[in-house]
């Protein structure tokens, strides 16, 4: 048996139905993100470079490419013939085949895996959110304070806590009640998904609420732990961090990464974010292109007018195209003379000449309002787009369009378009 002092199981399986067609397909912590990265690539760089060497990553929904990406964990310096990164899909037992059905349901399924190493701390993540934490300076406060449980929480606005599980503290952060998504908050301290467990509490409480349907830490593990009166505390966390769970959130954190001082940068020598990188040629900036405070992706072809965008790697924007606002995914083609304001368009899509995105008037979504929303375009993995169309605000498309799917050449605002090669939203 091999000893490890610290083991980090990152939950990745989640589908993000959030994020609309940008999961259709894929898993949420494989959405590209910031030009050249992927979700997942911010927890495995936050585990390399807080000295952690073995990951056990729990993959479920649309997992293809989240398993090529990951693949043997080169990128992240994972690839060990001791520890490393191991992806752990669900698999089927003797007798009897059973997906993981919650949070720690998932971690429950893979206890023999935790075995091999006979951690002394287990660290639990999230693979959706962006974030830098030392993971090390978290476990030296579980070790410090005698906890057995350490809950990773952040200050929140009090109108936000509802939406998370919230901690309350003494003046030693020692949690004295814990409570999941409370409608009248009794503090703005939320845990951010990330806990340390000492093995033995880990074990104890899985095996304890084992049978438990969807078993999950917020709501079951945690409270079990406080009830049984095992010491847990709150290890607060003041640096950026996104939960990037929707559209909008989705947007945001995009465009924060363009700012003129970012608060999360990804320039800084000391906490390098790692990825895999497909070897492409330079950018090619054309003569009479403008590029004005974007991220551009490398292999990219600029021969139009970028603005305050995030342009991803291997993206052809054509001659006068006008882009502002928007985040443009690998691979991504836009023909000439369009105008694209506002828009989430996927990897590998095909937009024709003289294309108009986002530039209706406002009106919600007809199918999915909460999703599709903000104002919005938001455009799937593979599509095609043909040309001389105008596709309003709030608007979806997904799969290979034709003029003909344009009545009168216009999607209008609010709008959901999908095609043969879409899948349902």
């Amino acid at each position: 048996m091999i000893k490890k002092e610290m083991i980090a199981m990152l939950l990745a399986g989640g589908q993000g139905s959030r994020l609309g067609v940008l999961t259709s397909k894929m898993a949420k912590p494989a959405v590209a993100f910031g030009g050249k990265y992927r979700i997942i690539d911010f927890p495995l760089s936050n585990c390399i470079n807080s000295g952690i060497d073995t990951v056990g990553v729990l993959t479920q929904y649309q997992p293809l490419k989240l398993n090529t990406h990951i693949g043997i964990g080169i990128p992240w310096d994972l690839d060990r013939n001791i520890g490393g990164v191991t992806v752990l899909p669900p698999y089927e037992k003797s007798g009897e085949s059973e997906w993981y059905t919650g949070t720690a349901n998932a971690i429950f399924q893979n206890l023999e895996y935790m075995e091999n190493y006979n951690p002394d701390y287990v660290l639990i993540l999230s693979g959706d959110h962006i974030y830098k934490m030392d993971y090390e300076v978290m476990l030296d406060f579980h070790k410090e304070s005698g906890a057995e449980v350490t809950i990773a929480s952040m200050p929140v606005p009090i109108s936000e806590a509802k939406r998370f599980g919230i901690v309350i503290t003494d003046e030693n952060k020692k949690i004295i009640d814990f409570e999941e998504k409370p409608e009248n908050p009794r503090s703005n301290l939320a845990s951010m998904g990330i806990y340390i467990f000492s093995w033995k509490t880990l074990k104890d409480a899985l095996f304890a609420k084992a049978d438990q349907p969807n078993l999950d830490f917020g709501k079951h593990i945690i409270p079990y732990c406080y009830e049984k009166g095992m010491p847990m505390y709150s290890y607060e966390f003041n640096g950026y961090w996104k939960d990037v769970g929707t559209l909008s959130s989705y947007w945001e954190a995009n465009m924060e990464l363009i700012d003129i001082v970012p608060e999360f940068n990804l320039y800084e020598e000391y906490w390098k974010i790692y990825t895999k990188s497909d070897i492409l040629p330079p950018q090619y900036i054309a003569e009479n292109s403008v590029i004005e405070r974007c991220i551009i992706g490398e292999g990219s072809e600029i021969y139009g007018q970028v603005y305050n965008s995030v342009i991803g790697c291997g993206v052809v924007i054509g001659e006068g195209t006008v882009v502002r606002n928007s985040i443009i995914m690998n691979q991504t083609q836009i023909g000439s003379q369009c105008v694209i304001e506002k828009a989430i368009i996927d990897e590998d899509v095909q937009i024709g000449n003289h294309v108009e995105l986002g530039t209706l008037p406002e009106k919600p979504n007809d199918t999915k309002p909460d999703i599709y929303c903000s104002g919005l375009v938001t455009i799937g993995e593979k599509s095609v787009v043909p040309s001389s169309v105008k596709v309003g605000k709030n608007t979806v498309i997904f799969g290979i369009t034709e003029a003909a799917d344009y009545a009168g050449g216009i999607l209008d605002s609010g709008k959901t378009l999908i095609k043969n090669g879409g899948a349902a939203v």
